[in-house]
């Protein structure tokens, strides 16, 4: 069971009487991983990987043990599948630029993408003269829920990639990834899985989900900004070049040659973000000394409450599909007011601090919500019942005040 007083703790911007409601676009950072990461800057403050004295040794190991925590927190089979990034855009971006694509193959996406996921695949469109397919949900429309014969009508035998997030950032919905897993690769394409909003709050399990590719942020799931992963399934590794090439990703180069490193470095060019990546394994420490299953468990009854308790309230409109078919994202709009005066209103009146606009989702809330935008409450293991409450009570109390 979830302490979440014991958790907040953890957390001292939250003595400051707000109510953080955007986790979806960053979560917080607790006290374990700051000291983690100060440990670094003031005990081995020291580049990685290529000097042999004690300070590069100790700051090489911690960011190896980091790669070996993400990579058996998502249950990877070995740490050489896991690439560390800046977060999960950088990941899919490795992707996008690292296949081999030729004119007529085809990318299946989906309509509730967001941007990260959706505007590269364009851009691969334009320079290779590959085919995009978006899928659309099936009724109802504003739902966003998808059926698996959407995506058996999509991809064929010319798909060489299909992506999909595993969550929506805006309307929280859970997708069938694995079912999806399983047509992308009947028909021989790769799968990649935008995980940044699944892996912060539910347990993924790459084997599990049988994906080729999965991508996610550190700064979602309470590690520094600037951190995030890269799973590339070991037979896959050789299929994609890196995204960057320079210092610390070669075996050998001579004045008309270079060779590049068969390990997992040949992705990480020049000096990473030392100090963050060593606080992202800070922050997986963190989440599974709490547990993922305490953490999805408690996020389900604040994402239930809130979508209920908004959903009661005249002039409120809620987005996305009922609980449970979604985690921790409840997007809703107040009739007659714009969606930034509700988020200001919220943040002024009652310190509740939630993100509005359109998410870098824009065909989604084109499509689906028909609106320039939402106002998003998102949830994490630090949020409380009491804190549901009290948004439930200010939107309804805004509502009244614009009657």
């Amino acid at each position: 069971m979830l302490d979440v007083g014991r958790v907040r703790q953890d957390f001292p911007i939250l003595r400051r009487g707000i109510i953080y409601l955007d986790n979806a676009a960053s979560s917080l950072t607790p006290e374990p991983v700051l000291e983690k990461m100060l440990e670094f800057y003031r005990e081995y403050r020291a580049n990685i990987a290529r000097g042999v004295h004690c300070l590069s040794q100790r700051a090489s190991e911690e960011y190896e043990s980091s790669r070996r925590k993400v990579a058996k927190f998502i249950n990877a089979s070995a740490p050489f599948e896991v690439v560390m990034t800046r977060n999960a855009t950088e990941g899919i971006n490795i992707i996008a630029n690292g296949l081999n694509w030729r004119r007529g193959e085809k990318i299946v996406t989906s309509l509730i993408e967001h941007h990260s996921n959706f505007i590269v695949w364009l851009r691969v469109r334009d320079r290779y003269g590959v085919d995009v397919d978006v899928v659309k949900p099936s009724k109802p429309l504003e739902d966003g829920l998808f059926e698996v014969s959407d995506f058996e009508k999509a991809i064929d035998d010319r798909t060489k990639l299909v992506a999909v997030t595993h969550i929506s950032n805006v309307l929280g919905l859970l997708m069938p990834v694995k079912e999806i897993a399983d047509i992308a690769h009947e028909h021989g394409a790769f799968f990649l899985v935008d995980g940044a909003q699944s892996v912060p709050h539910i347990r993924v399990d790459v084997q599990r989900l049988n994906c080729d590719f999965l991508a996610f942020s550190g700064h979602k799931m309470c590690a520094p900004t600037g951190s995030g992963a890269l799973y590339i399934r070991e037979e896959l590794l050789d299929e994609v070049k890196p995204l960057c090439i320079g210092g610390g990703t070669i075996a050998d180069v001579g004045l008309d040659f270079y060779e590049l490193s068969e390990n997992v470095s040949r992705f990480e060019a020049g000096t990473p973000a030392i100090a963050d990546v060593i606080g992202f394994g800070a922050a997986v420490d963190y989440l599974e000394r709490i547990g993922m299953e305490n953490i999805e468990r408690h996020e389900a009854k604040l994402t239930e409450r809130m979508y209920e308790g908004l959903r009661e309230i005249p002039k409120v409109e809620v987005y996305g599909p009922e609980p449970k078919y979604r985690v921790g994202i409840t997007s809703f709009n107040v009739e007659g007011l714009n969606h930034h005066d509700v988020a200001l209103a919220l943040d002024a009146l009652s310190r509740i601090i939630v993100r509005s606009g359109h998410h870098c989702a824009l065909p989604l809330m084109k499509e689906l919500i028909r609106r320039p935008g939402t106002v998003r409450a998102s949830t994490y293991l630090y949020n409380t019942l009491e804190e549901a409450e009290r948004l439930i009570s200010a939107v309804e109390e805004i509502t009244q005040k614009m009657a």
